[in-house]
């Protein structure tokens, strides 16, 4: 192949240390060599690494991603004047079953890089990182409350109380009383129930609360829940003191928070999880809204051999902006609108309300739909206009809809023949294929 750089690396990373291929020109015309080295990974050495390699004068450096141990390697190298510094994916210099060392992997990445045939994946500016950092630490703390609360719920199980079987969210006001007084010692059921505020106070549910809160509470039980409720308050406190940092920096790009939020479905969290994944510029490192979403893995899979399609489902990365955006798609369908209108049409198409996986399916291609909206929305600066709930409806014509309710009608009742009259006056209908009176807003 034609080499399109001439002195380049590649490094495979680990935690302790790296290995590193210089591939530079041989001693004899048209040929080229390879060096090998071995360095440790304390910053010191990565940046002593760093200028011993533009000291023999490489010009594009490429290393696989390696997850955290990737970043220092990363930062040092980009102290230095290189030409290029791509981080890619593992997968793309995969070795063959059999072949793989150290000294294999690190040669392999000079030679893809020196032809060219390596691209660099994207790597967040360090305002974003920075954030990224903290967006995935809440969710991991909201995870782990989430966890809390479930233990807090068995303990009581445990002991017989159901009050969760009354209660819609045993953290709430009402229900957090009603422990804390458990935990204190209290054993009176109608005690406790009168600690019942609003719709728990109803003359059905106080019957009810009587009956969940008489159980076996022992000691035992009430250690466990003290345990429980501080764990739960630690994960409250982090989580506020998260939101108000996240919403601290996210303050910078205000212009385009305001643009996501103009979205249905998409709230702070979703736009500051946007902003801290993907940033602000979406358009900026990907080419177009399909480049995006294969990068989320929110579009259907390409298996297809023997000119049959094997499957089409999602891939599994995005681990972070992914879920989100999922979440953010079943908040939209909520809001009466064109994303409603798509989910229903949707669902029928998979198989209707009785087909298990329809609903998944149809909500995955609502995320995919939300992700295309916040793309072209950055893009264009402009907030999301919504074109209506019969926005699918007005780009059909009549004469498309009359067949559609015809065929419908034939397979309900084979054998039929269906005959429609117009009313006297009436205009004829437009021809099939003929484009529908007007034209709809797309966002």
């Amino acid at each position: 192949m034609k080499v399109l750089h001439e002195r380049v690396a590649g490094i495979d990373v680990h935690k302790d240390m790296v290995k590193v291929a210089i591939r530079s020109p041989g001693d004899k015309p048209w040929t080229r060599k390879t060096e090998v080295f071995e360095f440790r990974t304390f910053y010191g050495v990565l940046q002593e690494m760093a200028r011993f390699l533009r000291e023999r004068g490489v010009t594009h450096v490429a290393m696989e991603a390696s997850g955290v141990y990737t970043e220092p390697v990363y930062h040092a190298l980009c102290e230095q004047d290189f030409t290029e510094v791509l981080v890619v994916n593992p997968q793309h210099v995969k070795a063959l079953k059999g072949h793989k060392t150290d000294a294999r992997d690190c040669r392999r990445i000079a030679e893809l890089l020196e032809c060219g045939l390596l691209r660099g994946s994207y790597v967040p500016s360090a305002e974003q990182k920075e954030m990224r950092d903290l967006t995935r630490y809440r969710k991991k703390t909201v995870q782990a409350r989430t966890s809390e609360i479930q233990r807090l719920q068995k303990a009581l199980e445990s002991a017989g109380i159901k009050l969760d079987s009354v209660a819609s969210d045993i953290t709430g006001k009402s229900a957090t009383a009603m422990i804390e007084a458990l935990i204190n010692g209290e054993r009176r059921t109608q005690v406790m129930a009168d600690l019942a505020l609003r719709s728990l106070r109803q003359p059905g549910k106080q019957a009810d609360l009587n009956m969940a809160l008489a159980g076996r509470f022992t000691e035992h039980h009430a250690m466990l829940c003290r345990m429980h409720r501080d764990q739960i308050k630690l994960a409250d406190h982090a989580i506020a003191r998260l939101d108000k940092q996240i919403a601290a920096m996210a303050a910078r790009w205000q212009r385009e928070l305001d643009l996501l939020l103009t979205i249905p479905g998409i709230g702070l969290v979703t736009a500051a999880v946007w902003l801290a994944e993907i940033g602000p510029e979406p358009h900026r490192w990907f080419d177009g809204h399909d480049k995006l979403a294969s990068w989320v893995t929110l579009c259907p899979g390409n298996h297809i051999s023997a000119r049959k399609r094997k499957h089409g489902k999602t891939g599994d990365a995005g681990t972070y902006i992914k879920p989100a955006l999922i979440e953010a798609a079943w908040g939209a369908i909520r809001v009466k609108g064109r994303l409603q209108a798509r989910y229903r049409r949707l669902v029928r198409r998979f198989g209707g309300d009785k087909n298990p996986g329809a609903k998944k399916k149809a909500i995955t291609a609502i995320a995919h739909t939300l992700l295309k909206i916040a793309y072209q929305v950055l893009k264009s600066g402009q907030a999301y206009q919504e074109p209506g709930a019969d926005f699918y409806t007005r780009r059909e014509s009549p004469a498309q809809q009359q067949d559609w309710l015809i065929r419908r009608l034939q397979n309900l009742n084979p054998g039929c023949t269906i005959t429609i009259t117009p009313p006297p006056g009436a205009p004829p209908p437009a021809p099939p294929g003929a484009p529908p009176p007007g034209r709809a807003q797309a966002a």
